[in-house]
């Protein structure tokens, strides 16, 4: 054991010397500090890049050999940082980390902007009929469902039933609250068809944004009623505690409905006043390709935004939690997995 531990600090040794561009190479750990707002965007846009969807079968061996190797402490000479994080990023972004399995390329989180961007161009399409509605917020709570499910922990045995929960719970409260919305904002006589057309465009949002939370209480529910694991500062389990995991529900709703914020609402407002120009009134045929690009570009900047407002392992002082936690560590803080 000990040997393998030199062998690989050896290897960390020779590989820093190697490469002064990029950080020393940590197995496992992010590339970027994930203390700051920055260093957790940077990560993230690691994560959701979408250039590791054309990773060959052959470059993915590649990359899994190196990083056995470099743990092994059988890494070759001239290896640098940059190899071994390019590795440990193709991995990542395509192997599940519990079953070590490749994840289906539209359910990788480097696939949710490209897979999801025609979805929110259905959502935001204007004149919904109720039966596209209904199509296009399943289609929406289906795919989050897959790729919620996809990149799940699967350390710990999950009954089917508590996904199917989450997903009917998501699905129902989108499609009823998309669906009421519609229904009163045709009823209100008061629009005038052009202020009642802006209306309608922004009704996605509200739907997205209470099925997100209704998904993650539904899915995480059983946190509350048992609380989540904390860890002192050297990474030593201190207890279980319901209060950090109210903490950290709150965290991932309030992340949840940030993400569809600038995804659902900017493109409406940038549309209607792109409308107007002379270009698209002149070629409409052009709309849907523009609403597509800006649909892209809002998703593209709000998804690394969205989950980098809190970092995955957040802090929290043990004064904020129950009495039994406090007295279990020396600790002035213990940190917790906040999930995404």
């Amino acid at each position: 054991m000990a040997d393998t531990a030199t062998t690989a600090s050896a290897a960390a040794a020779s590989a820093a010397n190697a490469s002064t561009d990029a950080p020393p190479f940590q197995l496992g750990k992010p590339r970027f500090q994930q203390t700051s707002f920055f260093g957790r965007f940077r990560h993230f846009l690691d994560v959701i890049d979408p250039r590791t969807l054309f990773v060959t079968e052959r470059r993915l061996r590649e990359a899994v050999q190196l990083l056995e190797d470099y743990k092994h402490g059988t890494l070759r000479p001239g290896v640098t940082n940059e190899q071994l994080w390019s590795a440990q990023k193709i991995k990542q972004a395509i192997l599940h980390p519990d079953t070590n399995e490749k994840i289906f390329m539209p359910f990788r989180m480097s696939g949710y902007i490209p897979f999801g961007t025609p979805i929110v161009v259905g959502l935001l399409l204007p004149n919904q009929t109720l039966a596209s509605t209904v199509f296009w917020q399943w289609l929406n709570q289906s795919h989050n469902a897959c790729v919620n499910y996809a990149n799940r922990n699967a350390t710990k045995p999950s009954p089917a039933s508590k996904f199917i929960q989450g997903y009917l719970g998501a699905v129902i409260s989108a499609v009823s609250i998309a669906v009421g919305l519609n229904v009163l904002v045709q009823k209100a006589n008061k629009f005038t068809p052009a202020t009642r057309l802006l209306v309608q465009r922004f009704v996605p949002f509200p739907a997205v944004a209470s099925a997100n939370i209704c998904n993650v209480v539904l899915m995480r529910y059983g946190e509350l009623e048992e609380g989540i694991d904390v860890l002192d500062g050297d990474g030593n389990l201190v207890g279980s505690s319901k209060i950090a995991a109210r903490h950290a529900l709150l965290e991932t709703a309030l992340t949840r409905v940030v993400l569809p914020m600038p995804v659902l609402v900017l493109p409406p407002i940038v549309m209607s006043m792109l409308e107007k120009t002379a270009l698209l009134q002149a070629r409409p045929r052009l709309l849907l390709p523009v609403q597509s690009l800006v649909c892209l570009a809002a998703f593209g900047l709000a998804l690394p935004l969205a989950i980098s407002l809190f970092p995955q392992m957040s802090e929290i002082e043990t004064s904020q939690l129950e009495p039994e936690i406090a007295r279990a560590t020396s600790s002035r803080t213990v940190v917790y997995n906040k999930g995404l």
